[in-house]
């Protein structure tokens, strides 16, 4: 339930992309009253986040906001790998529900934390408590939820991508399963670099991580225990000219031979009661082959909404299944869904401050 006279939320590490975009939507949230942002810089709000110009959000230090922590009805943690474990205790330990847009409690087992990142969880005994949340599959549980780990802009939309067919059981365990997904530069923070520079990057396309993205074992492990069996992902990933969103494309190779009419019908089952998943279900009118574009979800549509639309296709005489899914990586990548999980773990309807949709 929310408290009287509106919701007071903590945002640490409000500087960056993610924290600036979740400050511009709490700002329009009906439950939110008070935004306290915190930065480790004496910079002036608006000269950080000027689109937020006359918002009237101020920052103040980090210890400030933890001084205050009695104040809070929720804190966000917006900062890199390796802060919030340090200080996530300190609010869930007073009943705030805390909600880390960041890794650190991702996983449940704290050496595959180690692994993953190459860093030793300063605290194991919190993971317990940590919900994973990924809102449209794991509901039930961030409602009840103190501590709750948003997933990482990939990995949610991998995951609405590829839920249906796991849970059904049409994915080949023997076979893993490709994903290629491509972000926009905003993904790759605001700490200034060279090779995401307008000049470098327009009409280019930058590929990383391709040893091995740090969503692929984040992938793996809720997949895992969601289809009750070990799955395996390659991840490739890349950055796109333009500053938002995340064009994923996914190949799994099924079980069993089916048509994209059957695989849509799936899709819509499993999605038909969720607001912020749409399914392209337009029928394929055109002759063998023809560009019929509008059969597949466009990045454009989502961009700026919380909005993930997935779209179907198969190759290979039905043995593969195609699915495309697209996103704002700081929307219903990050911010938005962690707004999604904060209005459940409240009592809110889920939708409350998420209703624009794209730009």
């Amino acid at each position: 339930m929310t408290r009287a006279g509106g919701l007071t939320v903590g945002v640490v590490g409000g500087t960056g992309h993610t924290g600036g975009e979740l400050c511009r939507l709490l700002l329009g949230h009906p439950e939110v009253r008070t935004i306290l942002p915190t930065a480790r810089t004496e910079a002036a709000f608006a000269l950080v986040h000027p689109n937020l110009t006359g918002s009237g959000l101020a920052f103040l230090p980090v210890e400030r906001l933890a001084e205050r922590a009695g104040e809070l009805d929720v804190v966000f943690f917006c900062t890199p790998s390796g802060e919030a474990m340090r200080q996530a205790r300190h609010y869930a330990g007073r009943g705030v529900c805390t909600i880390d847009l960041g890794a650190d409690f991702r996983f449940a087992d704290p050496l595959v934390y180690q692994r993953v990142y190459g860093a030793e969880h300063a605290d194991p005994g919190l993971l317990a408590q940590a919900r994973y949340g990924v809102t449209e599959l794991n509901r039930d549980e961030i409602a009840t939820a103190r501590l709750i780990a948003n997933p990482g802009c990939y990995a949610n939309t991998a995951i609405l991508a590829l839920a249906p067919l796991l849970r059904a059981g049409l994915a080949r365990p023997d076979v893993p399963i490709g994903i290629h997904a491509v972000n926009g530069t905003t993904g790759a923070g605001n700490t200034p670099k060279k090779a995401i520079m307008h000049a470098e990057v327009a009409g280019a396309m930058l590929s990383y991580s391709l040893e091995g993205h740090r969503h692929g074992p984040e992938l793996e492990a809720f997949f895992t225990t969601f289809a009750g069996r070990p799955v395996e992902v390659d991840l490739d990933t890349a950055h796109g000219n333009f500053a938002r969103g995340i064009h994923l494309r996914a190949d799994v190779h099924l079980t069993a031979a089916h048509t994209r009419d059957e695989l849509l019908e799936l899709y819509t089952e499993a999605y038909g009661g969720e607001h912020f998943v749409v399914v392209n279900t337009q029928p394929k009118l055109g002759a063998l082959n023809e560009k019929q574009y509008e059969i597949y979800p466009n990045l454009n549509h989502v961009v700026g909404s919380n909005f993930c639309h997935l779209g179907l296709d198969t190759g290979r005489g039905g043995q593969v299944a195609r699915i495309v899914a697209v996103t704002d990586n700081l929307v219903k990548g990050a911010a938005g869904s962690a707004i999604q999980n904060m209005n459940v773990a409240l009592g809110i309807d889920e939708r409350t401050g998420l209703t624009a949709y794209a730009l």
